[in-house]
């Protein structure tokens, strides 16, 4: 197989265009390459995370995504082609049920925090969110495939799910649960239960 890239540096983009997948030059700030840019700092997030300790579940499940978000990217970067496969977001679909199956019910909203790569999971999903962004806004100017759009949806989903699994899983001892926002009706059901007798009559007493 040929070296599909041979040089790096071309400066054929010092005049502010870049050039697609079809040959076609377009401007750097153009709707196609910024939602390729957010896709590609995703995965870049992504590589980021792989580099944190994780369970190999989850790792393998990444590396998967990583290679599914290069398809994604190369399915941007061809207007007309179709390079990222439905079967993409069904695997998508099948994670995201088989790992938010193992989690309790959320009480609250939680924050972004805990252990690092629960932490950098969630900067991945804010990422996957501008992605998507990105790809909505292009597809209400240009015709795309419905798979790009429904793949990042999903992932970004799956990344918030990643992010308690990966609090749970503690492997910095940082984590171990989810970390809630301090709401006033969080407040008041923490009030209630400090507030509530303790019911000891069940209770074994000396002689």
């Amino acid at each position: 197989m040929a070296n599909r890239l041979s040089q790096i540096a071309t400066r054929t983009g010092d005049d502010g265009t870049t050039g697609l997948g079809d040959g076609t030059r377009v401007p750097k700030d153009h709707l196609r390459v910024q939602a390729m840019g957010d896709v590609d700092e995703l995965n870049s997030q992504i590589g980021v995370l792989l580099a944190e300790p994780l369970p190999d579940d989850v790792r393998e499940l990444l590396v998967t995504i990583q290679h599914e978000l290069f398809n994604l990217g190369g399915e941007l970067c061809m207007p007309g082609y179709s390079l990222l496969k439905n079967v993409a977001v069904l695997h998508l679909d099948q994670a995201l049920a088989d790992y938010n199956a193992t989690l309790p019910r959320l009480a609250e909203f939680i924050l972004p925090a805990g252990t690092r790569s629960a932490a950098i999971a969630h900067v991945c999903r804010t990422v996957a969110r501008r992605a998507e962004r990105a790809v909505v806004t292009l597809a209400a100017q240009e015709t795309l495939n419905h798979a790009p759009r429904h793949y990042l949806n999903r992932l970004s989903d799956l990344l918030f799910v990643l992010a308690r699994v990966l609090n749970r899983a503690n492997l910095d001892g940082k984590g171990g649960d989810d970390v809630y926002w301090k709401s006033e009706r969080m407040a008041r059901y923490e009030a209630n239960d400090a507030a509530q007798p303790v019911d000891d009559s069940d209770a074994v007493t000396a002689p």
